[in-house]
């Protein structure tokens, strides 16, 4: 709320406590609560807060581009925004390997992007994957039941769906909520196959769909909708 005049980090404590705050109707008292009155009616001492929205974008990040805001040697995510979109403080949620593919969640909107991340939200992300040998029958069972990397490192259960199996080349679907490093990669690798391709589909309530390759949209009003159940 101090974007918006309402004075420093004491006068908005000040409000508040007094109980001069609320969002969407309903009275607001802790000082860390989330907001963006760009899709929230904000009123502070029964005044409306004008429109100050945070900027969110859905990204199909092409092979080669960096999940970074800037890089000496390779193109980053902030480049694929055009000039005319991009704001201050624009910034990838997350990463996304440099030769992997996908949905990237860019945001201006910081306390969000930390949210969405945080482990206690478990915000589940869903990734097309190939693989050079065969998925079988066991594979399922063997991803849901938490596999555990060569250094003792030990995912929680996630969910696969195979979609071809074959000697030489297997494609499937996983769905898992953590983010450690390389971890779709070294979890085909614990089973015994290598990931030749690995492109994100969706993260939390948003879904890439049909968006090109190097293409980027704001989000839809559902997806602001379903946003918003992150800020409480």
């Amino acid at each position: 709320m101090e974007q918006h005049g309402c004075g420093g980090r004491n006068q908005v404590k000040k409000l508040l406590n007094s109980r001069q705050v609320s969002v969407d109707g309903q009275i607001v008292t802790q000082a860390n609560r989330i907001v963006d009155s760009g899709l929230q009616e904000i009123k502070v001492a029964d005044k409306v807060l004008p429109e100050f929205s945070g900027c969110y974008y859905i990204l199909n990040k092409p092979r080669g581009v960096v999940t970074a805001r800037q890089d000496e040697t390779h193109q980053t995510v902030i480049d694929c925004i055009s000039p005319s979109d991009r704001r201050e403080g624009l910034y990838p949620v997350g990463r996304l390997d440099r030769d992997t593919e996908g949905l990237v969640f860019l945001t201006t909107n910081g306390p969000i992007g930390f949210r969405l991340l945080h482990p206690k939200h478990h915000v589940e992300k869903t990734y097309y994957v190939e693989v050079n040998g065969y998925l079988g029958l066991d594979a399922p069972d063997f991803f849901a039941s938490g596999v555990t990397f060569l250094d003792g490192t030990k995912c929680q259960p996630a969910r696969l769906t195979l979609l071809e199996s074959r000697e030489g080349h297997s494609s499937a679907q996983i769905q898992l909520s953590e983010g450690k490093f390389h971890q779709v990669k070294k979890m085909f690798l614990a089973y015994g196959v290598k990931v030749t391709y690995l492109k994100r589909t969706s993260f939390g309530p948003f879904e890439l769909g049909d968006l090109e390759r190097g293409a980027y949209r704001d989000l839809t009003d559902d997806e602001k909708k379903a946003l918003k159940s992150y800020f409480d």
